[in-house]
């Protein structure tokens, strides 16, 4: 059998622990090697533990590099180091997995030895799995809508959380997005936290009607930047701070500061630039808020909504049907069901 790609493996220590590189030459993105992937994390170490220590996550591994298939790992494979940190989580049909927790940097580089191109990072600790303490605001544009768009909705986003005394963290989602961070004190369950996110994208969709959308059935969001408060759904992970995104280009999730909105580019946002630029710039998420924050806010804008009226808003399909949610179905597809006279969405109080 021929020798694998990549050169004869390498030895490096990492947090104190020796980590095996095999086939450190073989490109995962195009130009980029599994020893430039691991070199990536190194570099940009010290501030991904600030956002993801003692989170447990999930890996995207691409074998044969971003062109080729790739598999979510859920569960740590037999084989793996005796080191590795571990928690069970489970998934949204009740199976345990144990999953990776970040410990240390040894963790994060291990990953990349798997050629791990995108890591999922749950909104919780390893040691407090039921109650998040992230708060998840996922601003996705419809086909075709340009990164101006997601600007002018992440500022709305911004001045509507300040308006009711919350701080929220901005990052690249390293495609055509921007996802916002609320950080939390964890008192709530993982229920509680994404109907403070349905209230937060209704209240930010009546607002900004033309530019944003809280519709969960695409054929209803038209051209206007989409509030996925499903990202927030139990057991939801969401690409982590300071992740690479498969892609040809290797675009990372990158964090930035409320003042550099307008000139964010997440296209430049890539392997190859984003350790300069936190050189540079140093970590636009190092100022955490001064006191844990509190859902009741947003809490107190879904209990006004379900008094006037409002259904829980559709869950994902993997889900059960959930408590004061109406039926699950396209409104395209009730109104043909019904003759046409229910539209399947309620409408603003």
């Amino acid at each position: 059998m021929p020798a694998a790609p990549g050169g004869p493996a390498l030895e490096v220590e990492v947090a104190g622990r020796v980590l095996r590189i095999t086939n450190p030459g073989k490109p995962l993105f195009p130009g980029i090697t599994k020893q430039d992937l691991v070199d990536y994390h190194l570099a940009v170490g010290d501030v991904a533990l600030r956002a993801l220590r003692d989170r447990p996550v999930m890996l995207q591994r691409f074998p044969d590099g971003v062109g080729g298939p790739s598999f979510f790992q859920k569960r740590v494979p037999a084989g793996a180091p005796a080191w590795l940190r571990t928690t069970t989580v489970t998934t949204v049909n009740g199976t345990p997995s144990r999953a990776l927790v970040v410990a240390d940097l040894a963790h994060l580089a291990w990953a990349a030895t798997q050629a791990a191109l995108a890591v999922h990072a749950w909104p919780c600790r390893a040691g407090d799995p039921d109650r998040p303490d992230e708060l998840r605001i996922d601003l996705d544009p419809a086909p075709g809508l340009g990164f101006g768009a997601v600007r002018e909705a992440a500022a709305a986003a911004r001045d509507l959380l300040g308006e009711v005394g919350l701080t929220g963290y901005p990052k690249t989602t390293g495609g055509r997005g921007i996802h916002v961070y609320v950080p939390l004190a964890p008192r709530w369950d993982a229920v509680t936290v994404r109907a403070a996110a349905v209230a937060f994208a209704r209240e930010l969709a009546r607002r900004h009607p033309k530019l944003v959308t809280d519709a969960w059935w695409k054929e209803e969001r038209r051209r206007r930047v989409f509030v996925d408060f499903n990202q927030n759904a139990p057991h939801k992970t969401m690409l982590a701070a300071w992740s690479t995104r498969p892609a040809a280009h290797a675009p990372v999730s990158t964090p930035f500061r409320w003042s550099d909105l307008d000139r964010v580019d997440p296209a430049a946002c890539t392997v190859r630039t984003v350790p300069g630029r936190l050189g540079r710039e140093g970590d636009p998420w190092c100022d955490p808020p001064a006191r844990p924050q509190s859902l009741a806010p947003l809490l107190a804008w879904a209990e006004r909504d379900r008094a006037a009226g409002l259904p829980d808003a559709p869950w994902p399909p993997q889900y059960p049907k959930m408590p004061g949610e109406r039926t699950r179905v396209a409104p395209s597809r009730a109104r043909r069901n019904d003759g046409g006279a229910s539209s399947g969405r309620p409408g603003p109080p």
